[in-house]
């Protein structure tokens, strides 16, 4: 593809006529459940400010599995802060819920990025029993750019070294991401994201996957760019590939920004699929 049709292939704005009513809905479901349920706020996982997570406890009497939520908003925009708003559906459902926050591009490269949302699920595998969640049943989810970042979690390579179990991750959920970045380098997105394709490449989670391949869900919003879609067939192909067991939830009347809203909602067929997964279905 050239230039003006990857710019427009990669453009998430460009498929809704307005993304603000979108990321208000995440501040302000965020901001209430923060004020409304159980949490600990801004709990650091390492030494910078960025460094935070807000964590919301399972409702029950047992720890229930961890759900890490990593925030899109192509690697410069939106915290935490913004990324709590499935929280009270799913602690009444028995699981314990993590924002994570990190530093933003173009202060920090994406290999900085990865390494601070490695960190946070490494801290949350060491910690979380203190916060009524199960450290051996943890499920990483992502949007967009968070989908990509839940992808690098999952990837091989890097445990070992942050003291992680990977047998600890017992799924996870990917919305919308980027699993291979080497079309970005060529893009609008590259003038904040700084990448060489060898970076690229390296922070490509369809290059990493790892031996154990826990069970994965797979969405897109039904309006995305075809190389919004392609990326994430692509990857829920390439993680099949090993006996990788990996699901296509099909989400109609969704877009790029309201499908992770459908995390709040008991009734979606992600959180169906999600509980079912975990052996929590209602």
């Amino acid at each position: 593809m050239d230039r003006a049709t990857l710019d427009l292939q990669y453009n998430a704005r460009a498929t809704v006529p307005d993304i603000a009513p979108m990321l208000s809905d995440y501040a302000s479901l965020s901001a209430q459940a923060r004020a409304t349920l159980p949490c600990a706020l801004n709990v650091a996982y390492g030494p910078h400010p960025d460094e935070t997570l807000d964590i919301f406890p399972a409702q029950g009497k047992q720890p229930g599995p961890v759900l890490i939520y990593l925030h899109g908003g192509y690697w410069r925009l939106l915290s935490k802060d913004d990324s709590s708003f499935m929280a009270p559906t799913l602690t009444r459902a028995g699981m314990t819920v993590v924002a994570v926050n990190y530093s933003l591009a173009p202060a920090v490269t994406l290999d900085h990025i990865v390494d601070q949302t490695r960190r946070a699920v490494a801290w949350v595998h060491q910690h979380i029993e203190q916060h009524h969640g199960d450290r051996q049943r943890l499920v990483i989810a992502g949007s967009s750019a968070g989908g990509h970042l839940a992808g690098m979690v999952l990837a091989r390579g890097w445990q070992e070294n942050y003291g992680m179990d990977s047998t600890a991750i017992a799924g996870a959920v990917l919305l919308s991401g980027l699993y291979d970045l080497s079309p970005l380098v060529d893009t609008h997105i590259n003038d904040w994201m700084h990448l060489s394709l060898e970076a690229a490449r390296r922070n490509s989670p369809i290059f990493a996957l790892p031996d154990h391949r826990p069970p994965i869900l797979v969405s897109y919003g039904s309006n995305e760019t075809a190389e919004f879609k392609r990326q994430s067939r692509d990857y829920l192909a390439a993680w099949q590939t090993g006996s990788g067991q990996a699901e296509y939830v099909d989400m109609p009347g969704t877009n790029h920004f309201d499908l992770v809203l459908q995390l709040n909602r008991l009734d979606s067929p992600l959180v169906q699929k999600l509980l079912k997964l975990l052996g929590l279905a209602h």
